[in-house]
């Protein structure tokens, strides 16, 4: 599972999902891309579920990039527990994502075979996607 080795706060504030992702919106590394179009927390575990779905269905051919990484802490306090008494311990690491942002990449198999993984990946993922090329414009 994906998270930070070391960080500077223990917890975080939630923080702002407005606005558009500016850093990571165009396919950089492979061919083709799984980008999103709404606003999100995805969790160490659905980055995870993705992944394995891509590799899975590539039968290990291409390669695969992850641009996303889940930085953030989120906290939960426990069920059946009284208001006050501070934020609840850490219960997992999310990455924010803004609308635009390319989380999967792939590189090296033919369009079809691409499309496929980015489409089982998709299903994992909270947030709505489309699948991108590096060929078409710049666009959400």
């Amino acid at each position: 599972m994906l998270q930070p080795k070391r960080t500077k706060f223990r917890k975080r504030h939630r923080g702002s999902m407005s606005g558009l992702a500016v850093k990571g919106s165009s396919v950089q590394f492979g061919d083709f891309g799984l980008k999103t179009l709404d606003a999100g927390y995805i969790t160490a575990r659905q980055i995870e579920a993705g992944r394995r779905a891509i590799t899975r269905h590539l039968r290990r051919g291409g390669r695969v990039w992850i641009r996303i990484f889940p930085d953030k802490p989120y906290t939960k306090k426990p069920a059946e527990t009284r208001q006050g008494g501070g934020k609840g311990p850490v219960e997992g690491w999310v990455a924010l994502v803004k609308p635009g942002r390319v989380m999967y990449e792939v590189g090296g198999v033919p369009g079809e075979l691409a499309k496929e993984a980015l489409a089982r990946a998709a299903q994992k993922m909270p947030v709505q996607t489309r699948m991108v090329s590096r060929e078409e414009p710049l666009q959400i």
